[in-house]
């Protein structure tokens, strides 16, 4: 074997395996963005605040399925419908926020950096769920098969949106 060819079988080893690891981490890049979002919001602005994110999503979620008008909401296209229900859901859950912020006192509260990480995480598969079980994400965007095997099962659905509250539960102290 001479040199070159060494150095060519290196090159294709380096260039698969490559490949592989980029294809691995892309498939999981919306977890990634998503849980680096919650992680800087709440070493930036606070672990009181996430935590009133989490709870403020589940208190939106009781009034999203209950909301009376939902049938006002446009159904086409596609994107118009998607973005008229995520808008009212992030709509519900800012209002929701500003006020459980008023009432999570962050001075009473110790989340430590890797419990943070794990909410951060918790948080991004809470919305990740709901994008694939309440709001019409599959007429706009298809995830890859990575993830559905994750999030597209009904099964999983409770269990991803029990996650957060656990983790407050466990990891709040």
């Amino acid at each position: 074997m001479s040199a070159t060819e060494g150095l060519a079988q290196v090159n294709t080893l380096a260039t698969n395996t490559a490949l592989t690891a980029w294809n691995s981490a892309s498939d999981f890049l919306i977890i990634l963005i998503l849980l680096g979002a919650f992680f800087l919001f709440a070493w930036y602005v606070g672990r009181g605040p996430l935590v009133a994110v989490l709870l403020a999503f589940y208190c939106a979620y009781a009034l999203y399925v209950a909301f009376p008008y939902a049938s006002l909401l446009p159904t086409a296209p596609a994107l118009t419908a998607l973005l008229a229900q995520a808008g009212l859901y992030f709509g519900l859950s800012f209002v929701f926020y500003i006020i459980l912020r008023r009432v999570v006192v962050s001075d009473l509260l110790y989340i430590g950096i890797f419990g943070l990480i794990a909410l951060s995480f918790l948080g991004a598969a809470f919305l990740i769920a709901l994008a694939y079980h309440v709001f019409p994400v599959a007429d706009v965007y298809r995830f890859t098969p990575a993830i559905d095997l994750l999030f597209a099962a009904k099964a999983y659905f409770f269990w991803w949106f029990a996650a957060p509250a656990v983790g407050l539960f466990f990891l709040a102290r």
